[in-house]
């Protein structure tokens, strides 16, 4: 087995969607979530393994200290390249940690230069003067400027990186990337060292040029998009698994805030789903009856997919002590995650997770050790299989807040076979 590219991703959702791309350029990807047992049990075919932790809003040093081990073990393993994927979007404050995760690798590699690329243009995500836009909307003007965890109020991903990392930060622009491999490649020797390069996107062949000038790196960083442009060896492109549906009941589990779940939400309301919106002062106390209300749902129309969410309008988002949000955040994600565990226990066999912290806190919950990979419901996002601690075998959808179509709920199912 030759594990051509070891990555690292901040979030459960962005791990599934860095496989997902990875098997769109035809490489076998696995996610795993337990590296101590999982690394040791991977298919012989495995040539792209992505590490999922839930770090994305963990302090700094906890964030360096698994993703360095992560990375380290990854490196033990014989992974080629190493790669930590974050957020297109970046999701990452001042006091984040993109910036000490790449100081703390790069000392860990003994290495001085990677690359800086979180363009994902299949979902709108592009840099252009090292300015961050989303579908066009510079970063700071866009929804996710009132993130309740992490409220984006920069685009200028040189800013936000050199505020975080004690690694210098450098630039290299469009034109350079447009000029072609050789040109990229010779700007980024030149480049200052040690240096963290930020490089423009606003294309997936921009994406491929970057990747290629980049193949002889140790350790690249960037969003899910840059794994579209990685080289892959001239042969027939892998076949995704196309997952069967199951029997069983189906649920969603809704924790995201963000403007677009927001709208798949009411989408889903509208079309006839039978929904129920979790008190987050309530905590776990209420999942008994969220499993009984679901049982009644299932029962009623057994055709029908259930919705337990948190936030279905900006009305409920109206908490303005960012400690506050941080508490009802926790409560929701612990809630969803228990109420996940027992709604499969009762009868769940397929769900869709929406939104990146609560993805992480179900998986865990439910003690899944590694996903297999199968076909993509729409950029960014793919159906898996997986097998809970319980030995409950369901299908499983993980789904970033933003991404997806309004009616993202509604024809997730469409493509299972």
């Amino acid at each position: 087995m030759t594990i051509l590219h070891g990555c690292v991703a901040d979030d459960f959702t962005g791990a599934v969607d860095l496989a997902g791309n990875f098997a769109a350029r035809g490489l076998n990807a696995v996610v795993i979530t337990e590296p101590d047992s999982a690394l040791h049990e991977l298919p012989s075919d495995t040539e792209a393994v992505i590490i999922a932790l839930k770090t994305r809003t963990a302090a700094p040093d906890a964030a360096v200290r698994q993703s360095v081990d992560a990375f380290r073990r990854l490196s033990e393993a014989g992974a080629r390249q190493l790669y930590f994927k974050y957020c297109s979007t970046f999701d990452s404050t001042e006091h984040g940690n993109i910036g000490p995760v790449i100081d703390a690798t790069l000392a860990e590699l003994d290495l001085t230069t990677t690359i800086v690329v979180p363009s994902f243009p299949g979902n709108g995500r592009t840099v252009r003067d090292g300015q961050l836009s989303v579908w066009g909307e510079l970063l700071e003007h866009s929804s996710m400027r009132h993130h309740p965890l992490t409220p984006m109020t920069e685009s200028d991903v040189r800013l936000l990186l050199s505020r975080q990392a004690q690694t210098p930060v450098d630039f290299i622009e469009l034109a350079t990337v447009r000029d072609g491999v050789d040109a990229l490649r010779a700007a980024l020797e030149r480049a200052s060292s040690p240096s963290a390069v930020v490089i423009d996107a606003v294309t997936d062949a921009d994406l491929t040029t970057i990747a290629a000038a980049a193949a002889g790196l140790r350790f690249v960083t960037g969003g899910s998009g840059l794994a579209l442009g990685i080289p892959v060896p001239e042969r027939r492109a892998a076949e995704t698994p196309r997952l069967a549906a199951l029997a069983g009941n189906r649920v969603i589990l809704c924790g995201s805030a963000s403007t677009r779940t927001q709208e798949q939400v009411q989408a889903a309301k509208k079309a006839g789903f039978l929904s129920l919106q979790v008190d987050p002062r309530a905590g776990t106390e209420q999942i008994a009856s969220i499993v009984r209300w679901a049982r009644e749902s299932w029962a009623e129309r057994p055709d029908v997919p259930v919705l337990v969410y948190a936030t279905g309008s900006p009305d409920d988002l109206a908490i303005d002590d960012a400690s506050a949000h941080a508490d009802a955040a926790d409560r929701i994600e612990r809630t969803l995650a228990e109420a996940a565990a027992a709604l499969i226990d009762a009868g769940a066999v397929e769900v869709i997770s929406a939104g990146g912290e609560t993805s992480g806190r179900i998986v865990t919950e439910l003690g899944i050790s590694s996903l297999k990979l199968g076909q993509p419901i729409c950029p960014g996002v793919s159906w898996a299989r997986a097998t809970t601690a319980d030995d409950h075998v369901i299908n499983l959808a993980l789904k970033s807040g933003n991404f997806g179509s309004t009616e993202f709920f509604v024809e997730a199912w469409d493509e299972l076979a």
